[in-house]
């Protein structure tokens, strides 16, 4: 395993490490891996090259300690300045290069996951929350409202109505009421949390990825249109789908009566 650290003048607050074809970034920002525009501009210098390294399959973001991401740094926010806040809005570009990274994107919530920590978990394509973690959008009861993306992905995920009632009630939600919504995919003990998210990144990674990230795209820019465009965008995906090496390995392997051994091209 390697590891690099984000080159900035200030202490990196990201670790990122590899082991084969998954790639980890791992919050390190005591006490509560609170969000401030330092971590916002690293994140946009570390994600970018992960996705569209090739050789990296699968990205897994984490945390340290008892916490996933706390949410903003509220001593940040409290400048309310239209400088500050467009510094903190850039946790929303965060987000879109994780949502159109040609990979899967796994959020690892080893701890509460709160505010823009859930917010960049919907984002992420899996979504593993630890038994002793909560979840949930605080915002409101800082005369606030989840304004980095959270407003808008939220209602895509349960429905608007869900959504809003989520948002105006602030309650941190226990892991299985999480998992009942459907806010995450998987909740995982502690003890075996670290062994749960590297198996199904590993299982990811072992998928054909560059059919993973075409069906990404394909569905993101297809959502919410009219079924004739939705249709022609599904199109050209496939057109895409069809010129990759993982699907010529796929159809052989079916032939050939063997397990695949996608490359991700």
């Amino acid at each position: 395993m390697s590891e690099t650290k984000a080159p900035r003048e200030q202490r990196s607050v990201l670790r990122v490490t590899r082991e084969d074809a998954v790639a980890t970034i791992r919050v390190d920002r005591p006490k509560a891996n609170a969000v401030d525009p330092a971590m916002i501009e690293e994140f946009l210098t570390v994600l970018p090259p992960l996705a569209d390294d090739p050789d990296v399959r699968c990205v897994v973001i984490t945390g340290t300690g008892r916490f996933f991401i706390a949410g903003a740094d509220i001593a940040v926010m409290r400048d309310l300045s239209a400088d500050n806040q467009a510094r903190m809005r850039r946790w929303i570009d965060v987000q879109r290069v994780i949502e159109q990274a040609p990979k899967p994107v796994v959020a690892a919530m080893n701890g509460h996951a709160l505010g823009g920590g859930a917010e960049l978990s919907l984002a992420c394509d899996l979504r593993i929350l630890s038994a002793g973690a909560t979840f949930g959008f605080p915002e409101m009861r800082l005369g606030l409202f989840p304004g980095a993306g959270g407003s808008q992905r939220l209602p895509r995920l349960v429905g608007p109505h869900l959504a809003k009632r989520l948002m105006i009630e602030a309650e941190g939600l226990a892991p299985s009421r999480a998992l009942e919504l459907g806010l995450v995919d998987l909740v995982v003990g502690p003890d075996e949390f670290d062994a749960v998210v590297a198996e199904r990144a590993r299982g990811l990674a072992a998928q054909p990825t560059a059919a993973i990230g075409l069906l990404k795209r394909v569905v993101d820019e297809g959502y919410g249109l009219p079924v004739e465009q939705a249709l022609e965008r599904e199109e050209k995906g496939v057109a895409d789908l069809t010129a990759t090496a993982d699907a010529a390995e796929g159809l052989q392997a079916f032939l050939d009566k063997r397990p695949p051994v996608f490359t991700g091209r």
